[in-house]
């Protein structure tokens, strides 16, 4: 089992970097027959789900081997990291069948898997409350959530880049390659749902576990203030954009300001502020 992991570790970047390949090719095509697109994206998606089923197993595989979720230093975090963002990015590229923008996404999975894989080593001896599933499974969710506000917040900047070139009148690769501010604007949107959704899970997992784990916690560590902040700020902005009071700029701004929000927020409370997750 143990040879098992140590070739995925080699495995796992080599296959999302083939990946990034067929996606960064279709996205350079000047031109495409509409049969032989088609094909392509059924041929991409396909060999997507079979990378994340890898992925998946895994990390599935790492969790029984080393009696614990890959949750417990900054390189197993990093390959769930990866899977995340990648995973995360398959299901709004099923939901919205856009295609056009996975250069973008997968690049951040191939930086996180190949220092993961770098620098990942075997540990069979960590702290009792590290071997919970339940633990694991908010972690995961929490880490997946944030990586959905990641992508939103790609397409975000993307939106952005593009409008500035549409004002500018510059109309070179950004603007023949990349989809239309509105499909853009749709991206980041959908993105920020996902990211809503599974932040919810992972504030619910925690409700449930925190008090089990931590009988004397504080409801003011910095972690859960942020986490807290970020799920308000996204969830005020998907009501508004539902009820048709924000478009356009709104929608993007929202998705950027969260995202910062949420990297403040890891940054204050893993290195500056003292925080019961400083366990992980």
């Amino acid at each position: 089992m143990n040879l098992f992991i140590d070739i995925s570790n080699f495995i796992i970047p080599v296959l999302y970097v083939i990946l990034f390949g067929f996606y960064f090719y279709d996205f350079m095509k000047a031109e495409k027959r509409v049969s032989d697109s088609k094909k392509f994206v059924h041929f991409k998606r396909f060999f997507f789900s079979l990378i994340l089923l890898y992925h998946i197993f895994y990390l599935l595989l790492r969790t029984v081997e080393f009696d614990h979720p890959p949750i417990t230093n900054v390189f197993e975090i990093f390959t769930v990291l990866a899977f995340c963002i990648s995973f995360s990015y398959f299901i709004l590229e099923l939901v919205t069948d856009i295609d056009g923008t996975g250069p973008f996404i997968i690049i951040i999975s191939i930086v996180f898997q190949i220092i993961s894989s770098t620098f990942i080593q075997d540990t069979y001896q960590v702290k009792e409350i590290l071997r919970s599933h339940l633990l694991g499974i908010h972690v995961f969710s929490a880490l997946c959530g944030y990586s959905a506000i990641a992508i939103s917040a790609v397409y975000g900047f993307l939106y952005l880049l593009l409008f500035k070139d549409i004002k500018r009148n510059r109309f070179g690769l950004v603007f023949n390659r990349l989809p239309s501010l509105d499909v853009l604007e749709r991206l980041s949107y959908i993105s920020a749902i996902i990211g809503f959704v599974l932040l919810s899970m992972a504030i619910t997992i925690g409700i449930i576990w925190l008090p089990k784990a931590f009988p004397k916690f504080s409801y003011i560590d910095p972690k859960l203030i942020g986490t807290l902040l970020v799920w308000l700020l996204y969830g005020f902005g998907i009501s508004n954009k539902i009820f048709g009071k924000w478009q356009g700029k709104k929608v993007i701004v929202l998705s950027i300001l969260g995202f910062v929000i949420a990297i403040f927020s890891t940054i204050v409370s893993n290195f500056i502020a003292r925080s019961f997750h400083s366990f992980y």
